[in-house]
C-alpha cells in the first residue's frame, strides 16, 4: 500500500481523469484562450446580424458594403449611407410602413406587384425608394384577407420620419432620407467595414 501511493506520487500509478490536471503542452505549443472571441469572429457576427435582418443574400449586402466604402472621404458618414441603402430598399419601406408584418412577406408582395411607385408597378425588392416617390397599395389587392384589417392596424403604427403615410388613402411618401441615428441598429457597423477591407 505504501508503495502504491509512493509510485502515485511520483506520477506513475493511475490517473483520476476527473481530478488530475490538464496534461503539459509541448514546447512552443500555447494555450487556447477560452471565452476571448477573436476580432474576425466579432465582424462575421455583425455582419451576418444586419445581413439577415434585412433579409439578403451575401452578394446583395456585400454590394451595398462595398458602395458604401466606395464613398470614403466624399461623404460625412459611410455608416450611415449603408443604412440609406438598405432602408430605401421598396421591400423594407413596405415593411416600414406596416403593409406587411416581415420583410420576407413584404418582398413576396413586392414581387407579385403589389404596390405602385409613382402610378406605375414596381416588382424589384431592390429597388431604391428616392426622396418624392408616392408608394400605393394597389386598389385590386385592399380586397386581399391579408389585408382585412390594414387600416385598424395602421392607425396604431407610427412610421420613420422619413415616410409619410396616409392611412386612408393607403399611400406613403417619401419624404427625406432613413438615418442611422432613427433607425438604430443592434451592430456595430465599423465591424462590417472591417470585415470587408480584409
Amino acid at each position: 500500500m505504501a508503495e502504491e501511493k509512493k509510485s502515485q506520487s511520483k506520477g506513475m500509478g493511475p490517473i483520476n481523469p476527473f481530478t488530475s490536471k490538464e496534461p503539459s503542452r509541448a514546447p512552443g505549443e500555447r494555450k487556447k484562450r477560452s471565452g476571448a472571441v477573436s476580432e474576425y469572429k466579432k465582424s462575421l457576427v455583425e455582419k451576418q446580424t444586419l445581413k439577415r435582418l434585412y433579409g439578403l443574400s451575401e452578394k446583395q449586402f456585400k454590394k451595398y458594403v462595398l458602395n458604401a466604402l466606395g464613398k470614403m472621404g466624399r461623404i460625412e458618414n459611410v455608416s450611415d449611407e449603408l443604412i440609406k441603402y438598405l432602408e430605401k430598399r421598396l421591400d423594407n419601406v413596405v415593411f416600414r410602413l406596416g403593409l406587411a408584418k416581415t420583410r420576407a412577406m413584404s418582398r413576396q408582395m413586392v414581387n407579385h406587384s403589389y404596390f405602385l411607385v409613382n402610378g406605375k408597378p414596381v416588382n424589384i425588392p431592390s429597388y431604391q425608394v428616392k426622396k418624392g416617390d408616392i408608394i400605393t397599395l394597389k386598389e385590386t389587392k385592399k380586397k386581399k384577407p391579408i389585408f382585412k384589417d390594414l387600416l385598424v392596424e395602421l392607425k396604431k403604427r407610427e412610421t420613420h420620419t422619413w415616410l409619410n403615410l396616409n392611412k386612408e388613402k393607403v399611400e406613403a411618401k417619401a419624404v427625406g432620407e432613413p438615418s442611422l441615428a432613427e433607425v438604430a441598429p443592434p451592430v456595430e457597423i465599423s465591424l462590417i467595414f472591417e470585415f470587408y477591407s480584409r
